[in-house]
């Protein structure tokens, strides 16, 4: 049963990010909330299969537990996430593909957080999935440049560089504990086993199995981005459980009568909390959402920056240099050490390139 469980995070890990951190738990709550969105859109993009995508999200969130998430371009994060869970599954991708993907997401013209009141974005890059994906994406990338993002030569060496780096720290930082058990597929069988399926909608039995199986993921990718931490302190039983509970009242799905969660191994107590909690997450992302763009100062979409949130500390008077409000250090890296990273990177690819 070791691979239907997951390493929980411990109270102290929690009590410690949330309250002893350098950063304020609403600006905690932005961030967390903006990288786990742009993972998933990095992993649509991409075209990998939710599965991967969600595991994804389930590492970072591992990763910050035990790391300040202010040591690292958030988008770097997200992106060596991504490309360590695809490396390990059956669907890899490759660092150039990474590298596209994460321009034209950070870039002005993606529709990432677009605001609905602004002028439209223009299309996405192609999808990824075909034989000429990588010559598709890479012109798309370099004809129009004033439309559309561009990425140099010397800006893929400096994103591969960040990208392998990130991907060892991360390891690391997990012990190299990789395993992520995913409860999609345990929602879909716990309803088969109590015939949630014959629930009919519309006078079609197909409709009510669709219905009810979707609404269920749909609460169990929601609970990815919850500011609880869901998928770190509960195990799968427990959010497949919630999840088909909630589906099952949206829909009017009729329950058993009797205390059903409890064959599953979830008490009544631990099944209220998570659904409440699934249940938020649609009016609390709403408000970070909002809370973001006055994060981002104006920015009409895009992604927040280590940058912005700098700059906002900085407006609350909580910095002094790169002291926070409560002493702690911040680990912010000076502009002129990346300006030299950088040029060491191009130099480097140039000697590679000669050789």
């Amino acid at each position: 049963m070791a691979h239907m469980t997951n390493p929980l995070a411990t109270p102290d890990q929690l009590f410690q990010r949330r309250s002893l951190g350098a950063l304020p738990m609403e600006l905690q709550d932005i961030i967390f909330f903006s990288t786990q969105c742009l993972t998933q859109a990095a992993g649509l993009l991409l075209q990998l299969p939710q599965s991967v995508t969600a595991q994804a999200n389930v590492l970072l969130a591992r990763y910050w537990l035990v790391e300040s998430m202010m040591a690292h371009e958030f988008s770097d994060v997200s992106a060596a996430t991504l490309y360590l869970v695809a490396k390990l599954s059956s669907h890899p991708v490759s660092p150039r593909d990474v590298a596209y993907i994460y321009t034209y997401l950070l870039s002005s013209s993606s529709a990432f957080f677009h605001d609905p009141s602004s002028r439209p974005p223009p299309p996405p890059p192609p999808p990824f999935g075909s034989e000429s994906t990588t010559t598709a994406t890479a012109s798309s990338f370099s004809s129009d440049k004033s439309n559309t993002p561009y990425l140099s030569p010397s800006g893929y060496q400096a994103f591969h560089a960040r990208l392998l780096r990130l991907e060892g720290l991360v390891l690391a930082a997990l012990g190299f504990d990789t395993h992520v058990a995913l409860p999609h597929p345990l929602a879909v069988t716990y309803l088969q086993a109590l015939d949630f399926f014959s629930f009919r909608r519309d006078g079609s039995k197909e409709a009510g199995r669709r219905a009810l199986a979707a609404r269920a993921v749909a609460y169990l990718n929601a609970a990815l981005l919850s500011p609880q931490a869901l998928y770190l302190t509960h195990q799968p039983p427990a959010l497949a459980v919630a999840a088909m509970y909630s589906a099952a009242r949206d829909v009017g799905a009729k329950m058993p009568e009797c205390e059903w969660w409890e064959v599953f191994d979830v008490d009544r107590e631990e099944l209220g909390f998570l659904v409440v909690g699934m249940r938020s997450v649609e009016g609390w992302g709403r408000k970070m959402r909002k809370d973001m763009k006055e994060a981002m100062r104006g920015r009409e979409r895009g992604m927040l920056t280590r940058k912005d949130v700098e700059g906002e500390l900085r407006r609350r008077g909580l910095v002094a240099g790169d002291e926070v409000g409560n002493g702690s250090k911040m680990a912010v890296v000076d502009a002129a050490e990346e300006e030299a990273a950088r040029r060491l990177d191009e130099k480097m690819a140039e000697m590679a390139s000669a050789a």
